[in-house]
């Protein structure tokens, strides 16, 4: 189970892209590209040992990536 908040890479209302926690209001960062975006989520994932989700222009999931410490095999 994650520690911390999990991280959303989504698209920005006003163009760009936002790193948002989960239930947060405002974002944490906002950047021009995606990229940029997911290099910033994936290092606060990675401390916060949570779950990094990564969205498409129109809201889908497009990736996710868990940083937290999952059991080895998976359950179910």
């Amino acid at each position: 189970m994650s520690k911390g908040k999990n991280q959303h890479v989504i698209p920005h209302p006003n163009g760009g892209w936002q790193v948002k926690g989960a239930g947060n209001k405002r974002a944490t960062a906002r950047t021009s590209t995606q990229a940029e975006a997911i290099k910033i989520a994936r290092e606060i994932s990675r401390n916060q040992e949570s779950e990094l989700v990564i969205h498409r222009t129109n809201g889908q999931i497009r990736d996710k990536d868990s940083h937290g410490h999952d059991p080895c095999p998976p359950k179910g």
